[in-house]
């Protein structure tokens, strides 16, 4: 049966750790490692982890106190004016679409050709034919394009600017 702990091993891990192995330790502790295999493998590996500890400790940059703070208080900043303006955008998208449903009631009620393609586009959708909707679409084809235009830039745009916000 192999074993898996030995009595030493915590004599070896700790002489490793405080940097004593295998120079400063006990010639019987020494020899004791030679023989064992537990403790030689906790010699390895905490030898190897001291080792890969003090390369690491001489590479750490740690940065000015005063920076740290600084970059702590632009990041807070920053973070406030991001939920103070949550809000305000959230009014203006409302307020906006308000105004184009009020913009677009007005047109609705004040154009006479725009009701009249209204009502020959429910009329063909119900059976009737759509030779009477080419017309009114070739007269008004520039303020038909314009439309379609701003109903699809208009959300793509406010899309972009509310998401460039909340990034």
């Amino acid at each position: 049966m192999k074993r898996i702990e030995c009595e030493f091993e915590a004599e070896v891990l700790a002489a490793v750790i405080q940097s004593r192995w295998p120079e400063r330790v006990d010639p019987e502790l020494r020899e004791h490692a030679l023989t064992c295999e537990i403790c030689s493998d906790v010699a390895t590996v905490a030898g190897a982890m001291d080792t890969t500890r003090d390369e690491m400790r001489a590479a750490i940059v740690v940065p000015d106190s005063g920076r740290v703070w600084w970059l702590a208080q632009l990041r807070a900043r920053r973070d406030a004016a991001k939920a103070a303006g949550r809000p305000i955008t959230a009014a203006q998208i409302v307020a906006f679409g308000c105004a184009v449903a009020l913009l677009g009631a007005c047109f609705g009620a004040t154009s006479t050709w725009f009701q009249t393609a209204l009502g020959a586009l429910l009329t063909s959708a119900k059976g009737m034919d759509m030779n009477a909707l080419v017309p009114l679409l070739v007269e008004h084809g520039a303020l038909a394009a314009c439309m379609l235009a701003v109903v699809l830039l208009v959300p793509a745009a406010l899309y972009l600017t509310v998401g460039r916000d909340h990034k």
